[in-house]
């Protein structure tokens, strides 16, 4: 972090959080793997099913999917963390 008297270059961030802290991307990983695995566990031939009609749609429409999926992942980061 650089310090209030030090010289920095203009338009370098001196927010405290414009440093990436790993231990929260770590987390969100840990998250991710944890969400992922929950229906295989409970009920696989169920989430073997969905996963077979996924492998029958059209590439846009997994395209669509994937957007969708991001966009609201984004605004819910973005209403969560403000």
């Amino acid at each position: 972090m650089i310090d209030e008297g030090e010289w920095r270059p203009a338009g370098v961030c001196t927010w405290p959080r414009a440093g990436m802290n790993w231990n929260d991307l770590l987390a969100a990983l840990a998250l991710v793997l944890v969400i992922e695995g929950i229906l295989p566990f409970l009920n696989p031939a169920a989430y073997k099913n969905t996963m077979m009609q996924l492998a029958t749609l059209p590439e846009s429409t997994l395209r669509k999917v994937g957007l969708g999926s991001m966009l609201a992942g984004v605004v819910f980061l973005y209403l969560i963390r403000g």
